[in-house]
């Protein structure tokens, strides 16, 4: 029995000396080199106790032996737990307990508060520069742990906005799979280079970008987060970049991000977040590139790409990827073409469960392999979907449902708007109120009134925001979606008595 996802990732580039890594200061990082590297890192993993199906949770700055350690857990036939940079001590507590890693790696700042939450795991450090004890030294040895397509090669929690954070298992197959399904779909080759600028503690860094570029053998410009001014002197080496939209909006308030900065890639791709239709306009009048967006969950991995060669359509995430179904459902019925509904998908990107929750695997995971992701969208005639929201975040103003999404796009076409978020909030009359909250132009002052008053010749009455808010931006997790329970805590009492 092989190792699936190592042997697909990195076994046929072991014996290669082509780059994988590039610095921003032009030091490489071979396949090779890193290969020597993870294998040092299994033997020091084993020697801490990690077994085949143990986790080993990760909470570190990026790096490239950051990149190193998850390719030595997969090799170690362990189950990788990345966990965000900014998750608190308390935060950490949670996930440990619940997944009850064999060891955590932290940074060395972080170490003597994560001993006092890690409970009978072993804790290693690796600090931002790739210093610690699991990066002493490289080794030839090429021991690595038989595992299955079944086995589990990664938990990620989400995001935990509605409750209690869930860990999604991903398998050996389910990360293999999407990373060739994408390799195909976006024209993925050895002589791409990809500019990497997101963090590897969450779904698009790790496994969209990387598993895929590294499936290829081709180069990653390896940045330790976005900075506009360090990444556009880079783009002339590069041909691809992958980001969430705020990559985009902070390039194009650049005067020096220009048509010739992007004259050498032939892919941009924008995920985790909504990509605002605007945002796609001035980017191809900037650039002469037409931006690809794609929908993807933690849970899933990507599910629906636009199409590199064909119709990129701003607003939607395209048609379902090779392998992937998807469905728009009303209760157990599929809706019409243009009908609102809950997307569901099935495939094997889908992932084998909630970690210690069968009772909400079985309510989000049937049997049959259909998976309810919790977003509500439309598919045209042509199969492209588009996503009007979350289920959780429908409002129910009086009886009747209001998409926020609809009245999102008509509130951002009216001046002075950079981009709305609209929510619900509690009403002694209506159950909730339409509210929006409006994020200004830089040197705007959108007026409230003039907003609701446009609106009124386009939306019925009960979709139409009963207050306007105006703030300076919207508050965003760190993959720049917006936190709209954030906003419908803090505006909880709005219409109180």
């Amino acid at each position: 029995m092989t190792n699936r996802l190592w042997d697909a990732l990195m076994a046929p580039h072991v014996e290669s000396d082509a780059a994988l890594l590039i610095r921003a200061d032009g030091r490489r990082i071979s396949y090779r080199e890193m290969a020597r590297l993870s294998a040092g890192i299994v033997l020091r993993l084993e020697a801490a106790g990690v077994r085949p199906g143990d986790r080993v949770a990760v909470q570190v700055e990026k790096s490239p032996e950051a990149l190193a350690l998850y390719l030595a857990t997969i090799r170690a036939g362990a189950v990788f737990l990345p966990l965000n940079t900014a998750y608190t001590p308390a935060e950490v507590a949670y996930f440990v307990g619940d997944a009850e890693p064999a060891v955590v790696v932290c940074d060395p700042a972080r170490l003597e508060a994560t001993r006092a939450v890690a409970g009978s795991a072993h804790c290693l450090t690796l600090d931002a520069e790739g210093r610690g004890p699991l990066t002493d030294g490289a080794a030839d040895d090429d021991h690595t742990v038989p595992r299955d397509g079944s086995d589990l090669a990664a938990i990620l929690y989400t995001s935990g906005t509605t409750g209690r954070s869930k860990g999604a298992m991903l398998s050996h197959d389910n990360l293999r799979s999407n990373a060739e399904t994408l390799v195909g779909a976006w024209r993925i080759t050895k002589d791409d280079v990809l500019l990497h600028a997101l963090p590897i503690f969450h779904t698009h860094g790790l496994f969209v970008a990387s598993n895929s570029f590294m499936m290829a053998g081709a180069a990653m410009i390896w940045l330790p987060r976005l900075d506009p001014g360090e990444l556009i002197p880079l783009m002339p080496q590069a041909t691809v970049m992958m980001g969430v939209p705020t990559f985009y909006t902070r390039l194009l308030d650049r005067p020096d991000f220009t048509r010739d900065t992007a004259a050498g890639m032939r892919l941009f791709v924008s995920g985790s977040a909504p990509l605002l239709a605007e945002t796609h306009r001035a980017f191809e009048a900037r650039t002469g590139h037409r931006i690809l967006e794609r929908y993807g969950m933690t849970e899933t991995n990507m599910n629906t790409s636009n199409p590199y060669e064909g119709e990129r359509r701003a607003g939607t995430v395209g048609p379902a990827l090779p392998g992937v179904e998807v469905r728009i459902t009303e209760g157990a019925t599929e809706v019409a073409p243009g009908e609102i509904g809950m997307i569901e998908v099935r495939g094997p990107n889908v992932f084998q469960g909630y970690w210690r929750m069968p009772e909400k695997t079985a309510e989000e995971l049937a049997a049959d392999g259909w998976f309810t992701t919790g977003d509500l969208g439309t598919r045209d005639a042509d199969g492209y979907v588009t996503i009007v929201g979350r289920g959780k975040d429908l409002v129910i103003s009086g009886g009747f449902n209001v998409y926020p999404k609809e009245v999102e796009m008509l509130i951002d076409e009216q001046p002075g708007v950079l981009e709305s978020a609209v929510i619900g909030v509690p009403h002694p009359d209506f159950g909730e109120a339409v509210v929006a909250v409006v994020a200004r132009q830089k040197g705007a002052d959108p007026d409230p009134q003039a907003i609701i008053a446009a609106l009124g010749e386009r939306l019925a009455k009960f979709k139409q925001p009963k207050r306007v808010i105006v703030v300076d931006e919207l508050p965003r997790n760190t993959m720049g979606k917006v936190q709209k329970a954030a906003l419908r805590a803090e505006h909880a009492g709005l219409f109180a008595p």
